[in-house]
């Protein structure tokens, strides 16, 4: 019983962090428009990123924590890791000044962090 409930408990974590990942990431489209008609838009992305990067940190970290205790599937970590890998791949591009894939990259996740959010996590067996 105790299981159970820190099994649901992981995945509304799991929830949570990949609901402030899209969060973090639709910000981050916000703040480069702001880059394009502010002085202050630069400081703004920079900071968001930062942010970005944290948020898929933590989504690595309750997939873990999801996984772990209730025995499931370990796609989600996968995943997770994934998206990390990616983010990682936008910070550089990002500072590189690598537009013409870094814009193209962040609309990607975008899609996939808002795929993710949609199909939500999956309940190990036994779970309810």
């Amino acid at each position: 019983m105790a299981t159970q409930a820190t099994a649901q408990r992981g995945l509304s974590f799991l929830r949570v962090a990949i609901a402030l990942q899209t969060l973090t990431i639709f910000l981050q489209a916000v703040s480069a428009g702001l880059l394009l008609t502010f002085s202050y838009g630069e400081t703004l992305h920079s900071a968001g990123a930062r942010v970005m990067f944290g948020a898929s940190v933590l989504y690595v970290l309750a997939a873990v924590l999801a996984w772990k205790p209730g025995g499931g599937s370990p796609r989600p970590v996968w995943q997770a890791a994934g998206f990390l890998a990616l983010a990682s791949v936008q910070v550089v591009l990002g500072i590189a000044h690598v537009p013409s894939v870094h814009l193209p990259l962040g609309v990607l996740m975008f899609g996939l962090s808002v795929l993710a959010l949609a199909r939500g996590p999956q309940e190990p067996l036994g779970v309810r």
